[in-house]
């Protein structure tokens, strides 16, 4: 198409369009809003995926959490409302029962599902904080960004040390925060018993396995100090990967009823919450999203490109005694439908470049203001250039589609009747 490449044609369409300003503006606006739409939206869910993934980075999302409660039904000569109990031994039982399951972490908490915390104290300063004893394997479940020192180990289990790993907030309560202190070789009073600080965490919002307010302490140094001898109040149950959460997690219970005699109907008996589904129920609504965001922005940006070709419909009526001067004048048929043709894709592609600016500023925008908002789960709100390009091109072969219409119908003016219309 040598016509692209002529001086003369963007002439006359620059003087096409800059003598009907706000016509070719107002035409603008729905092609560039379809963009701004498609970008802004797909970026924001972009970011609020990233935001999750930032949110639960560290976390077992592949993990359900079980803890025992009482009986609903009696069975087995057994009365309602019976009373159950999670046991050490359980854990190798559900291991070689189900062999879909990863690992299994134990814990031992007060200050967590509905219990009473611990009275803490340091240097005449007091405060009551959740009080958890744990594995070292319990920070593979929910890994803690730690600012000092480090978590649990294996000979803090096996030596029932008097150790303790304290979240942020019981750090800020009992040391010198503003200087720095470092707490790792101090002491904090725990029901009467001095524990040595090993490590402080941070994290940056509270999870099922507790906050900046929780402090972790070995378990068996907690089954000691509360005469629990092999009583647990959770397991933190994590799958393996191509496993199905939902089966692992009623196969659980039903090991575990057949074990203390529950009726398998006793939907009471034991609680849990499954992490990994709600999981899958988030990532499904965010890319439910991504994909409306995909149909509204192409549906938006159709019907601006509609607008454009009734637009230049009326731009060829109006230049109709000017298209038959041309035509007079020498100017092919195939040249006059490749100058609409042409308007209407430099129309259709500025609009979208422009729309697709401002989408861009505005996620730079919203980005920059949710940085350092930890409670909201926004981070780098990034869009697929592919998917912009691909839009793009979609926009340019709509708009030379649709400007078929008007080119035709410019093509279709015989000169002698252009030159008499008014």
């Amino acid at each position: 198409m040598n016509i692209i490449f002529k001086k003369d044609t963007w002439q006359e369409i620059y003087y096409s369009l800059r003598e009907n300003k706000l016509r070719t503006f107002l035409t603008m606006i729905g092609v560039g809003w379809g963009m701004f739409l498609y970008v802004s939206l797909l970026g924001a869910a972009k970011g609020m995926e990233n935001g999750f993934d930032k949110a639960f980075s560290g976390f077992a999302t592949n993990s359900i959490f079980l803890w025992a409660q009482n009986t609903n039904i009696p069975y087995a000569g057994f009365p309602k409302g019976r009373e159950m109990q999670l046991r050490l031994n359980d854990i190798d039982l559900l291991i070689s029962k189900i062999p879909q399951i990863d690992y299994i972490s134990p814990q031992n908490s007060r200050g967590n599902f509905g219990s009473a915390g611990e009275q803490m104290s340091r240097d005449g300063k007091s405060a009551t904080y959740t009080l958890t004893g744990d594995l070292p394997i319990g920070n593979k479940i929910s890994e803690k960004k730690l600012t000092f020192g480090r978590y649990l180990n294996d000979a803090d289990i096996s030596g029932s040390k008097n150790v303790i790993v304290i979240g942020q907030d019981i750090y800020e309560n009992f040391f010198d925060a503003k200087k720095n202190e470092d707490p790792l070789g101090k002491s904090v009073n725990v029901k009467g018993t001095f524990f040595q600080v090993i490590g402080v965490f941070n994290v940056k919002r509270a999870g099922p396995m507790g906050g900046n307010d929780t402090s972790f302490i070995p378990l068996s140094t907690y089954n000691n100090m509360y005469n629990q001898g092999d009583k647990l109040t959770v397991f933190s149950i994590v799958s393996k990967p191509d496993a199905d959460l939902k089966i692992v997690e009623d196969r659980v219970k039903e090991v575990l009823k057949e074990k203390y005699k529950v009726s398998p109907e006793d939907t009471n008996a034991f609680g849990s919450f499954n992490l990994g589904k709600e999981f899958l129920k988030l990532t499904g609504f965010l890319t439910g999203m991504q994909l409306l965001t995909i149909i509204v922005g192409t549906l938006t940006i159709l019907a601006g490109v509609i607008a454009i070709s009734n637009i230049l419909l009326i731009t060829v009526k109006e230049r109709t005694k000017e298209i038959g001067i041309r035509r007079a004048l020498g100017a092919k048929p195939a040249e006059v439908r490749n100058q609409i043709l042409l308007e209407s894709v430099v129309i259709t592609l500025t609009s979208g470049i422009l729309g697709f600016i401002v989408g861009l500023l505005l996620l730079m925008g919203l980005d920059a203001a949710t940085q350092n908002q930890d409670e909201f789960p926004f981070y780098n709100p990034t869009i697929n250039y592919l998917n912009v390009v691909g839009a793009m091109s979609v926009m340019v072969i709509l708009g030379l589609i649709i400007g078929m219409i008007p080119a035709q119908r410019a093509v279709s003016v015989r000169p002698i009747e252009a030159l008499r219309s008014e």
